[in-house]
């Protein structure tokens, strides 16, 4: 029999304190006609709202990640003579990342916060150091879906975060080497990877699974969760987070495309959904497994 999670953070009745100016109520699990306000942050408002998450960092109980990438340059098993996917080693795998990662820029950070009082906010980073015009390396495929999707190219050179400036506001925010925190990603393994980036400036991730692994839990400090793996155990739940939030019947994010923010959203909201709605809490099975590595 596995533990449930602890207690759960929600209280009703609960009154957000003034900082909470625009969060939305969150239920247990979260009632699916609220949208989750995300707020967009370029260079010259990211100090602002770094006043406005390291306040409700104090209260933190969940968070949610997602990352958005110039999509994959470099192939799991390409040359290995592995037949597909399925038949790589967890290393072959998290080679493929490692080689993207280090080689690529990421274009935006998406992060949702939930509160020990139920409150939820999200914020939607973006990076400025993607060039595809000069060079960087891109798959152009994945470049124009996001770019379909509302991801506006020019303004992220022109007026996005420089990395280095990103890395140290996260650093600061308070959500960083924590225990009492529960993370969630969908998918999450390449996620992961540009996050660890961010957080360490643009470093090199480590040169394997154990290593990744190893860092991950040092820089979090908490559980990570893959929502991913949740869904693949519902019957009839289909696959692509977006697929599953709308079987569940959740509420998109408010003010924000579909980009990283967004797709937080979706994956906290989601993670929320089939905790309380399906597991009864009942979810440490899950705890710690990336999409993608399928390390156990």
């Amino acid at each position: 029999m596995f533990r449930p999670l602890a207690q759960p953070f929600w209280h009703p009745g609960a009154m957000p304190p003034p900082f909470y100016h625009g969060a939305a109520p969150l239920g247990v699990p979260m009632a699916p006609h609220i949208g989750v306000p995300v707020r967009t942050v370029w260079a010259a408002n990211l100090d602002a709202e770094m006043v406005s998450l390291r306040a409700l960092a104090a209260r933190a109980r969940f968070i949610a990640f997602a990352v958005h990438y110039p999509g994959v340059v470099f192939h799991a098993g390409a040359g290995a003579g592995a037949a597909d996917h399925n038949t790589l080693t967890a290393g072959q795998r998290y080679a493929a990342i490692k080689a993207n990662a280090d080689a690529l820029k990421p274009l935006q950070v998406g992060l949702a916060v939930a509160t020990h009082d139920g409150r939820c906010l999200a914020w939607e980073f973006n990076l400025s150091g993607f060039d595809r015009a000069g060079g960087d390396p891109n798959d152009a495929g994945s470049v124009e879906y996001l770019v379909a999707r509302g991801m506006d190219l020019d303004a992220h050179r022109s007026r996005g975060i420089p990395a280095g400036r990103l890395a140290g506001a996260l650093g600061g925010s308070g959500l960083l080497r924590r225990r009492d925190l529960t993370w969630i990603c969908y998918a999450g393994a390449y996620h992961a990877a540009y996050l660890l980036k961010v957080v360490t400036d643009g470093q090199p991730l480590p040169g394997d699974v154990v290593g990744f692994l190893g860092a991950m839990q040092q820089l979090i400090g908490g559980e990570v969760y893959d929502v991913a793996r949740m869904a693949r155990d519902c019957p009839d739940m289909p696959v692509g987070l977006e697929r599953v939030a709308s079987c569940l019947g959740l509420a998109p994010a408010l003010d924000s495309p579909r980009l990283a923010g967004a797709g937080a959203v979706l994956a906290l909201q989601t993670f929320l959904s089939l905790v309380f709605g399906v597991f009864h809490g009942y979810v440490n099975m899950y705890r710690g497994l990336l999409q993608g590595l399928q390390v156990t």
